[in-house]
């Protein structure tokens, strides 16, 4: 369940980006909602992080990188 939370704040994250880009050449840099678009992004990175956080604090996200493990 936690990994698909975190696949589609991932989503989300990219979605805003998109978003944000379309915003800022349509008004031409002038307009309030690549300022929000902004907003929401830095929201879903702070609530992705907590996320990762939280996985890795209960267990449920491992970290099995093959250097960690070296004799």
């Amino acid at each position: 369940m936690l990994r698909i939370l975190i696949v589609v704040l991932l989503v989300a994250m990219i979605l805003s980006l998109v978003s944000g880009a379309a915003f800022f050449f349509k008004d031409q840099g002038e307009g309030r909602r690549t300022l929000f678009a902004l907003g929401v992004r830095v929201t879903l990175a702070v609530l992705l992080i907590i996320c990762l956080v939280y996985g890795v604090m209960s267990g449920e996200l491992r970290l099995d990188a093959p250097w960690l493990h070296q004799p």
